[in-house]
């Protein structure tokens, strides 16, 4: 694993597989509680990109992982996230590359593309109309005062009884520092995004259950000549679908 320190001095870690290829690296960036391997590498999208021949990058975002994880809500956000994903193409010295985001790196990726000529073909996953209609992931299906709430309880009762338990349950699985998880929810992207600003070819990829995901149609349309396409599973299994990886692979070897 290797790292980089980013325009703030955040320590930002990152992963490389794979050898460089005449198409450009994918870089892919992980969403909310888990890290670049729980997301990718379990699920075998590291695995079947680097089959087809591709390098392969993949981040753990500022409070994930094994980054650094500062308390302080300015430190967060996805276009903060997204400023961090250009100093990794700095340090790279990519001049191009193809980009996948899932739930919350979604969000950063489509921030990063509306703004940045270096990428060449584009993936978001785990989103859906909420990019679009509120600028990042949708706060209706899951409000995020009860996501932070349930982070920093102590109360199991509380835990077993909220709708957001899942990610609390997530986050003590991995190991996650939970205060740094609080900070990025209270400073999760709400303003628009210039998705007509995208000029990369996008793919935008969810699982057919996943209420995070609802009406990828209506994300697509707001991003020019923009395609969708659906899988199985909901938000937490639909990057292990049979379809996904095979989706993904051809579509960025376009």
């Amino acid at each position: 694993m290797e790292r980089f320190t980013s325009s703030d001095g955040t320590g930002i870690a990152y992963q490389v597989w794979g050898e460089p290829s005449q198409l450009p690296p994918v870089v892919l960036h992980h969403g909310f509680v888990v890290d670049a391997t729980t997301n990718f590498v379990g699920p075998g999208v590291v695995d079947a990109l680097v089959a087809a021949g591709r390098q392969v990058v993949a981040l753990d975002a500022r409070g994930h992982g094994a980054s650094d994880k500062p308390h302080e809500a300015e430190r967060y956000g996805e276009a903060v996230m997204a400023r961090d994903l250009g100093v990794l193409l700095d340090t790279l010295g990519a001049g191009e590359v193809d980009l996948v985001g899932y739930s919350m790196g979604a969000v950063v990726s489509a921030i990063f593309a509306a703004a940045d000529p270096r990428v060449r073909r584009l993936v978001l996953s785990g989103v859906g109309a909420g990019v679009a209609e509120l600028g990042g992931l949708d706060t209706r299906v899951m409000p995020p005062a009860e996501v932070t709430a349930v982070l920093l309880t102590s109360s199991r009762s509380a835990i077993e009884a909220s709708p957001a338990a899942a990610f609390r349950l997530l986050a003590d699985a991995v190991g996650a520092d939970r205060a740094a998880l609080a900070a990025q929810v209270s400073a999760a992207h709400r303003t628009p995004i210039a998705l007509d600003r995208i000029t990369a070819p996008t793919l935008v990829l969810v699982g057919q259950d996943d209420a995070l995901a609802a009406r990828p149609e209506v994300l697509a349309a707001a991003i020019p000549g923009a395609r969708w396409r659906i899988v199985s599973g909901d938000h937490m299994t639909a990057l292990r679908a049979p379809a996904y990886a095979p989706a993904l692979v051809k579509f960025l070897a376009g």
